[in-house]
């Protein structure tokens, strides 16, 4: 059958179906370009501000967690929290992170870092970044108050974890199972499975 046969088997009310379809998408294609603005941006004031003692705070075990920047507020791109450690607090044992970079900053005391297999102290001012894959720890050896920012980027939703934290830790006596399934869904993995639970100094 040669094209012109086919076309009379249609007949000519098929064929007039497609016009009104192309017309149509020609307009909606037209409406798009006419509303869409290829080569400026759209400006917007998102800031956030958290004064001074701002931001939901859990209480821990010789700890708190205060959260800054949350993983709704950054598209989960960040995640700012402050800690504060009670003297002679472990705030967590060695673990590391396998998507997850995290920066600590001294605002007051003297925090011992674990990184690695060294320990050190770092004095109020001190940036400490660990990136993915670096074991590493953090405890209030000192007799004052500790306090810090923690930074996570991804954040990884960190804040489900804080929560989950502060259950776990709460529960007398601890379940070990329970507190090692909440670190792996939220991107933690303790070096020593025996020895992962945080809280008083050693």
């Amino acid at each position: 059958m040669i094209r012109k046969d086919f076309i009379k088997t249609l007949g000519a009310g098929s064929l007039l179906i497609s016009v009104p379809s192309i017309s149509l998408m020609k307009q909606h294609m037209f409406k798009i370009s006419e509303t869409e603005n290829y080569f400026e941006d759209e400006l917007k004031d998102d800031s956030l501000i958290v004064g001074p003692g701002g931001g939901e705070t859990l209480e821990l075990p010789g700890s708190s967690i205060s959260f800054k920047v949350t993983s709704d507020i950054s598209n989960n791109q960040l995640g700012v929290y402050e800690i504060t450690l009670q003297p002679h607090t472990v705030g967590a044992k060695l673990h590391y992170h396998r998507f997850m970079d995290e920066t600590f900053t001294v605002l007051k005391g003297e925090l011992t870092i674990d990184h690695g297999t060294t320990r050190e102290v770092a004095e109020p001012g001190t940036v400490v970044f660990v990136p993915r894959f670096t074991p590493h720890g953090f405890r209030n050896e000192s007799d004052e108050e500790v306090k810090l920012l923690l930074i996570f980027n991804p954040s990884e939703k960190r804040e489900g974890f804080f929560r989950g934290l502060h259950e776990t830790l709460s529960e007398v006596p601890i379940d070990s199972s329970k507190f090692l399934k909440l670190y792996n869904k939220y991107d933690s993995f303790p070096v020593d499975r025996e020895d992962m639970i945080p809280g008083a100094d050693d």
